[in-house]
């Protein structure tokens, strides 16, 4: 199925999911979906393994949760940033490195203090290698970190390549 990208999220400088200057990270680029979903879009490289080929089981969890706790921050902009209460993985097929892999999150449930998501990291071919459903409080930025926009490079960074479709 074929879907417009609305618009992009921002990326940080240092965060294990986002970060644009952590070596480490997951350098993941996220994209707001016409249809309410939010799409992650990374490559894991071998410093992010667990067996030999193998995306490390708990990169795959944290790249779900960081999708779905994303998925808040969809449409005009919230006061609110979600704070993972709980979160379930399903494993369902394993994730290779080198290759570029896709997440999707949406909101099922959204209250006054809690919203509820699920998620599937998707393989190049489309398949689904795990499954997630979580649940977030949400919370004033102020209230989680001292988070400074500036000096956290907080800023959607346009790239050559990034999507104005997506096929799904």
């Amino acid at each position: 199925m074929r879907r417009r990208v609305l618009k992009k999220q921002p990326n940080s400088k240092m965060c294990l999911v986002c970060g644009l200057r952590n070596g480490l990270g997951l350098s993941a680029s996220f994209y707001e979906l016409e249809g309410g979903e939010l799409l992650g879009v990374f490559t894991p490289g071998e410093q992010h393994q667990s067996y030999p080929g193998r995306l490390h089981g708990g990169l795959v969890s944290t790249i779900l949760d960081e999708t779905i706790g994303r998925a808040l921050m969809m449409g005009e902009a919230t006061q609110f940033w979600g704070v993972t209460v709980e979160i379930s993985v399903r494993f369902k097929k394993p994730a290779p490195l080198g290759e570029e892999l896709r997440v999707i999150g949406r909101i099922t449930a959204d209250g006054k203090r809690l919203f509820e998501g699920t998620g599937e990291l998707l393989l190049p071919d489309g398949t689904i290698a795990a499954e997630a459903r979580g649940r977030y409080l949400k919370m004033a930025l102020d209230k989680i970190a001292d988070f400074d926009v500036d000096e956290q490079d907080w800023q959607v960074v346009p790239r050559p390549d990034d999507p104005e479709y997506i096929d799904l």
